[in-house]
């Protein structure tokens, strides 16, 4: 076995072919794994820095022979998904750039055929993409392929202006592990991929941290507030997913931690650093840098504030608020909701900070309140969540922790990822927005907290207790009255999936009711099989809409004012 790094030129070199097993799986990535490749790509070019990008294993594959172009043939036995991706990335990047020529110099033999070859499920669609001549869409007839959809993906989604072609060739690093013909691939692939147990940032941070010589110090440091008792250690322990990562909450803090020295302007930091050290995959490194080249090499730095730090992260963030029941006032409980029931996790950072180092309850619920709005108001209009990480790291940047200034900053935000919707956008989107289920059922329940009565007789439950329901079901055909045109049902098709036909209800209706005519649907059938009236007993939001004898287009519409309404005042900027 030889391991040693190398750049994409070293693994398609003109002269090697790198063979598929003919019936290797299927390639499977999807437009997650596309996007992130894409941003990686970005950040090469941005930084000018190498980026590495796993190992590959290689083979030795199949003898030459007479008339074969390659000098060399290698099996892959581990990465053939990395290295696909890869080579339709170059494709449509060369596509777009007019350097069609540099790829066929770079992934073709002789530049005649392709130096990568695919297996029996994708050969045909690789080699069609590989064949194209312009960066255009190409069709999928079902069943469809995943290779099309990736090249038709970089097609949509790759902005030539971002990218350059050679600094991507010379700093896209890879550990190539090349295995002799009588050794075991097997026992070497289920090693790298399956043994091994990927250390977490938080464990390279202790380890960097702390030594066999500050043992003291980590007990008091660490120990104290992160290992505490197993309470403790579940807490951090529990992972989520935060945008396209599962991560840890101890990894999160150091996440958010690290962001309040970034924008320190105390420490200078250069925008090239600041690019790097937002790269979540290499916190640990960071930290090491940032420590090593603004703080001369003093960890303390660091650590002297993290125990307080951490513990006010503990304090702050709930992730099983969700479960439980939220007050009607503006504060933590209902910004926890927002952030891990609504999936808002780039706001922790500026949380953070409020938390941190606001001690007038009353003004830090009023900064929360106002967080709740302009996240709440721009949902609902389905706007961008793009630039949020940019602009909660601003407010740190900026020293924001007053609900005034917080105020005047979201409220002249002009730019279209994080503008603040005014009210006639606002109803605009409650009559005609169409949103997925979670960000429906948070509006509803978040507005249906807020309005309800304190003496209530029946107690709000936690986010996570409530299900979605249509009002007027999407199977309506089966059992409501027709429309008279065909216009009049697309129109109905439309507004059944608005925020005036939606509600949540305590728990997911039979099917047998849920598609039933009204009367049914609002009583149920006696037979175990509950309905509205019973699922949905004491809810504000569906008080007056249990009353109605009929469910049409015109009650939707006026459910829609009404709770556009609320949402004006509860979220009010």
């Amino acid at each position: 076995m030889d391991a040693h790094k190398a750049l994409i030129q070293d693994i398609f070199n003109n002269g090697t072919l790198i063979e598929v097993p003919f019936f290797q799986r299927s390639y499977v990535w999807k437009d997650d794994l596309w996007q992130r490749l894409l941003d990686d790509m970005e950040f090469i070019v941005k930084t000018g820095k190498p980026h590495f990008f796993g190992s590959i294993i290689l083979k030795v594959g199949r003898k030459r022979r007479q008339g074969d172009l390659f000098t060399v043939c290698k099996t892959v036995v581990d990465r053939q998904q990395r290295l696909t991706t890869f080579l339709i990335f170059m494709k449509v990047l060369c596509l777009k750039t007019g350097q069609t020529t540099m790829f066929d110099m770079q992934f073709r033999l002789m530049g005649q055929t392709l130096a990568l070859c695919h297996g029996k499920n994708d050969i045909a669609a690789f080699e069609k993409v590989m064949a194209s001549t312009s960066a255009e869409q190409i069709d999928d007839p079902a069943p469809g392929s995943r290779i099309i959809e990736a090249f038709n993906f970089f097609v949509k989604n790759l902005d030539e202006t971002k990218l350059d072609i050679m600094t991507i060739m010379t700093n896209t690093q890879f550990v190539k592990i090349d295995l002799d013909e009588d050794e075991d691939e097997q026992q070497i692939f289920d090693t790298i991929n399956s043994l091994g147990v990927n250390l977490t940032t938080s464990e390279l941070l202790k380890n960097y941290f702390f030594s066999r010589e500050t043992i003291q110090e980590y007990e008091a440091k660490w120990v104290s507030v992160f290992e505490k008792d197993d309470d403790v250690k579940a807490y951090w322990d529990t992972e989520l997913e935060t945008g396209r990562l599962k991560r840890a909450m101890i990894d999160i803090f150091f996440d958010a931690y690290f962001q309040l020295f970034i924008q320190d302007r105390n420490y200078n930091i250069t925008n090239e650093d600041k690019l790097m050290y937002a790269r979540v995959d290499h916190l640990s490194q960071s930290y090491q840098h940032f420590i090593n080249t603004y703080c001369g090499g003093n960890k303390n730095v660091v650590l002297d504030a993290m125990h307080d730090y951490a513990l006010c992260f503990m304090n702050t963030f709930k992730l099983d608020q969700c479960e439980r029941s939220v007050p009607s006032n503006f504060g933590v409980e209902r910004i926890n909701v927002v952030i891990f029931g609504l999936k808002n996790t780039t706001m922790i950072p500026y949380i953070l900070f409020v938390a941190k180092n606001v001690s007038d309850d009353v003004e830090k619920n009023r900064i929360y309140g106002i967080l709740e709005s302009y996240i709440m108001r721009r949902m609902i209009v389905h706007a961008s969540t793009k630039n949020y990480n940019n602009l909660f790291t601003s407010l740190i940047l900026n020293q924001v922790l007053d609900a005034d200034t917080l105020q005047t900053k979201l409220k002249n935000a002009g730019d279209a990822t994080t503008y603040t919707p005014d009210d006639n956008e606002l109803w605009n989107r409650f009559e005609n927005s169409k949103l997925v289920n979670l960000q429906s059922k948070g509006i509803i329940y978040l507005i249906e907290s807020k309005i309800r009565p304190s003496n209530s007789a029946v107690a709000l439950l936690g986010f996570n207790h409530y299900s979605l329901e249509h009002l007027m079901p999407k199977k309506w055909r089966n059992n409501w009255p027709p429309c008279a045109t065909d216009d009049l049902e697309r129109q109905r098709d439309s507004i059944l999936l608005t925020l005036g036909n939606l509600a949540i209800i305590t728990q997911s209706l039979n099917a047998s009711i849920r598609d039933a005519a009204w009367d049914m649907k609002k009583a149920g059938n006696g037979n175990g099989k509950p309905g509205l009236a019973l699922c949905a007993s004491g809810l504000c939001t569906l008080y007056d809409v249990l009353t109605k004898t009929d469910w049409d287009e015109a009650e939707i519409s006026d459910r829609a004012k009404w709770l556009f309404e609320q949402a004006r005042t509860i979220w009010s900027l």
